[in-house]
């Protein structure tokens, strides 16, 4: 599975990084046979978010750790390091930039862009 990070280096730049999780069979939900399954991670909350057409986040950090899964349109997301990636239905980013300079984000769909927003706990 992989997903896209932002987060904050020492000196506060933000900046992508592109990570691979590992899945393992699981026994899930015998019988039925086994999944694919990453490791579990406490979370604190479940959302969902729709940004409108031409929706635009001026600079900001990451409210607390969290995973987006865009479901519909797209978002697209520049950290302060200029780096600027798209993310429509099927990706995950995943937010930890809670300090420093933070990220941009906006929807550049001309429809709404719908997410899924886990945010873990600290």
């Amino acid at each position: 599975m992989h997903y896209t990070r932002i987060y904050a280096d020492a000196d506060g730049e933000s900046h992508f990084e592109d990570v691979d999780i590992e899945m393992m069979e699981v026994d899930l939900v015998p019988p039925a046979p086994p999944l694919l399954m990453a490791g579990y991670e406490p979370a604190a909350q479940v959302s969902f978010v729709c940004g409108r057409p031409g929706w635009y986040g001026e600079q900001h950090r990451a409210p607390r750790p969290s995973v987006y899964f865009a479901l519909e349109g797209e978002w697209e997301f520049e950290t302060s390091d200029g780096e600027k990636r798209r993310f429509g239905p099927g990706t995950i980013i995943r937010t930890e930039d809670i300090t420093g300079k933070g990220h941009i984000s906006r929807v550049v769909s001309d429809v709404p862009a719908l997410a899924g927003v886990v945010q873990l706990a600290e």
